[in-house]
């Protein structure tokens, strides 16, 4: 897929936010040839899905502008460059994206149900020449050159969940098969603490993958589905670099908080930016 794609018809989506618990609804519009990734939210407010928007990292990617905001864009996004779309309206009624099952399973297969519109411009992408280097605490993440987009994700958590690993290329049939699936996680006594607070008002068993001390207590969708989330999060955040990655991306222990940071400093090196080849 070397040329633009848009979607052939709009997609809806509705449910609650994840952390607030409240009703939303997003709408993905097909854009024209050029257009790339743009929110609308209430007010007729619109700004491009770049990381210059990130106004929040602490439990989700927030975008915003203005003192309008909306939370956890990540899952979208991600299975949006992940499926592999360039131009889309993306109007938000509400304060988050819907939650729907925790992973971004139902839009990347309503996007391959609708069918792609190809858009006879070549794909914009965004390429580096040298490698780059983020670290945080232990968080670290290396962002290497390379012909297509590539992720390594390691993690390495407490039992039951442990140390896992994720490499391959991001293209749109092994993103449905392998990382689309993977629900965001937590363990029982940080979900507890955080309903506790008030917080993830939206949460349940149906949208996130909870571990108790003896294991998950819901069954795996895919063996290394942890993992598989972090990879899903980190494409996310990686779609508002504006154009499509061409570069390998190396991530053990990282977030959304170094993903934004990677991603602002990349767009400021505007010269990676080129036309892609066929």
């Amino acid at each position: 897929m070397h040329q633009q794609h848009t979607l052939r018809e709009e997609l809806a989506f509705e449910g609650v936010g994840l952390h607030t618990g409240l009703p939303t609804r997003v709408r993905l519009l097909p854009q024209p040839v050029g257009a790339g990734l743009r929110f609308r939210l209430p007010g007729g407010i619109t700004f491009p899905a770049h990381a210059e928007y990130v106004v929040e990292t602490r439990r989700a990617t927030v975008l915003g502008v203005s003192g309008a905001t909306v939370s956890t864009v990540e899952h979208l996004l991600s299975a949006i460059l992940g499926m592999g779309l360039d131009n889309l309206l993306i109007d938000v009624d509400g304060p988050e994206i819907p939650v729907l099952d925790g992973s971004s399973k139902v839009f990347a297969e309503a996007i391959a149900r609708v069918g792609y519109a190809a858009q006879a411009v070549p794909r914009v992408a965004f390429a580096v020449d040298v490698p780059h280097f983020w670290a945080d605490g232990e968080s670290l993440l290396i962002v290497l050159p390379a012909p297509e987009f590539r992720v390594r994700v390691a993690v390495d958590y407490a039992p039951p969940i442990g140390a896992q690993y994720f490499a391959g290329t991001i293209e749109s049939e092994r993103y449905r098969r392998e990382v689309a699936p993977a629900r965001t996680f937590g363990f029982l006594h940080e979900v507890e603490a955080l309903i506790a607070a008030g917080l993830a008002r939206g949460g349940s068993h149906d949208n996130a993958l909870v571990f108790g001390p003896e294991g998950p207590l819901t069954p795996l969708r895919l063996k290394n589905e942890v993992v598989a989330h972090k990879v899903l999060d980190l494409v996310g955040d990686f779609a508002l670099l504006g154009a499509y990655p061409h570069c390998e991306v190396v991530a053990h222990k990282s977030g959304h908080k170094l993903h934004a940071l990677a991603t602002q400093e990349l767009r400021a090196g505007a010269r990676a930016l080129r036309a892609a080849m066929p």
